[in-house]
């Protein structure tokens, strides 16, 4: 009987497989609890669903061609059971490419790639943490197995080749510390080294992962831009590669973490978002976006005072700039106490400012409808003439989404507010605003606008009984 055992073994695909059902379970019991909840929460659960079917999809067609395989090439029948020592310890299966890892343990190699890929730096089965990642062939193993297999009269299994997985040379790893290396020596060599390192990481996975291996690879790189080193001022050039190679492994999901807490790393992006060259600006903030994509990072980013460089830069509103701000501060202020941070820094009216000015309105009145839930925002946003900035984008707008995210701010904003309502009268009384989108927005829009009509009816009957 032909065992299929490829993906059900592997436990990088079945940890994903996790990790996005968890993420999907948290969506939708934000979109089912909360009546206010947004599109772009309907959008990343689409995105997970999607992500955990191409998962799923993908998981199918391996296992195929895991059966094809193990059924032609193998040809073992129940009664064969090979020696545990040819079985690799994480498929349990007689391995096809045994490879010695650096704790001195032998595994099959597209299993224990695929561990290393998935940003494990530990040996699977001692949990000894690996000095590197480096994998050799066992060709004893390798040569026992052939032998057993002719007296079975088995034939040798082929190695599964898996195209998407990248290896890194003893050249490339030797040519890779040495880069490290001369961004400790003199100026020219650091630039040098730095430019090199941003380009490597920008073309090659395998470099990204490469600064995952090493404790002491991410200081080092931060090394001529950070501390005594550049007390004389940095060079513009320098820190604008040392600043994007971070960007470049930052987009690793396995250096997610390891980046942002990294001690200098944070205030390092901090201190580059104030940097007079717009590129330095650029790549420090889209950073930082990459970064906030896990939770931890994004409490992380905001107690180490972020955000208010941030808000400055959307302040500023340089066009180069403003897509990845906007979505650095939304996703920095998905977690409470970073809207609570983003309220002190100023965010209200630096986001009013530009909708009224037409700039990046999308994207901004998103992240003012998620606002809108915090005390100080409903205050803010009515103080600073936001209601009838929003009624205006209603009345004006094609967009659908845009007008629900009005209305939804609009109704939290006037249903604490009373004084508030005066406006929205005269909007319905003159234009019928919130009447046409009760009859023709989206369902969420519907809801909102008739929720506002109903309490001014309300109102308007309590004025005539008194």
């Amino acid at each position: 009987m032909a065992k299929t055992v490829l993906l059900s073994s592997d436990p990088t695909v079945s940890a994903r497989a996790v990790e996005l059902k968890k993420e999907l379970q948290s969506l939708v019991r934000t979109i089912v609890d909360d009546e206010d909840y947004s599109i772009h929460a309907v959008d990343q659960a689409k995105d997970t669903l999607c992500a955990l079917r191409h998962l799923k999809l993908n998981k199918q067609s391996t296992a195929a061609t895991a059966t094809t395989t193990t059924t032609s090439s193998l040809k073992l029948h129940e009664a064969f059971s090979c020696p545990e020592e040819f079985k690799c310890p994480l498929s349990k299966e007689l391995m096809r490419d045994p490879v010695i890892l650096a704790s001195g343990q032998t595994y099959d190699r597209l299993f224990i790639q695929k561990w290393l890929n998935a940003g494990n730096r530990t040996c699977p089965r001692t949990q000894q943490v690996l000095s590197h990642t480096l994998l050799t062939p066992n060709y004893l193993i390798l040569d026992m197995i052939s032998q057993w297999c002719k007296s079975q009269g088995i034939e040798l299994p082929s190695p599964v080749m898996n195209g998407k997985e990248e290896g890194v040379t003893v050249a490339e790893r030797d040519h890779f510390f040495s880069l490290l290396e001369k961004l400790t020596a003199v100026l020219p060599e650091q630039k040098k080294a730095a430019k090199e390192l941003r380009m490597l990481t920008k073309k090659m996975p395998s470099f990204r992962a490469l600064f995952g291996e090493s404790v002491d690879a991410i200081p080092q790189l931060l090394n001529p831009i950070s501390g005594s080193e550049s007390k004389g001022g940095v060079h513009p050039d320098l820190q604008e590669d040392v600043i994007t190679t971070l960007l470049n492994l930052s987009i690793h999901d396995s250096n997610k973490k390891l980046v942002a807490e990294t001690p200098a790393v944070i205030p390092l992006l901090m201190e580059a978002l104030r940097s007079e060259t717009i590129e330095i600006r650029c790549n420090a903030t889209a950073a930082l976006f990459t970064l906030s994509a896990i939770d931890s990072n994004k409490a992380l980013i905001g107690k180490s005072g972020a955000l208010k460089p941030l808000i400055d830069l959307l302040g500023e509103g340089h066009p180069l700039a403003m897509k990845d701000v906007a979505s650095a501060i939304f996703n920095l202020c998905i977690i409470h106490e970073n809207k609570a941070r983003a309220m002190r820094d100023g965010v209200i009216s630096v986001i009013l400012k530009k909708i009224i000015d037409g700039v990046l309105v999308d994207e901004l009145l998103a992240i003012l409808a998620m606002l809108s839930t915090h005390q100080r925002a409903m205050e803010e946003i009515g103080e600073l003439g936001g209601i009838p900035c929003l009624l205006r984008i209603i009345r004006e707008s094609t967009c659908e989404r845009n007008k629900e995210n009005c209305i939804a701010i609009l109704h939290t904003v006037c249903l604490n507010d009373r004084t508030k309502w005066k406006a929205l009268k005269e909007e319905e009384s003159t234009h019928g605003t919130i009447s046409k989108l009760a009859q023709d927005g989206t369902s969420r829009a519907k809801r909102k606008a008739t929720g506002i009509l109903e309490r001014l009816r309300r109102a308007v009957n309590i004025t005539h009984t008194a």
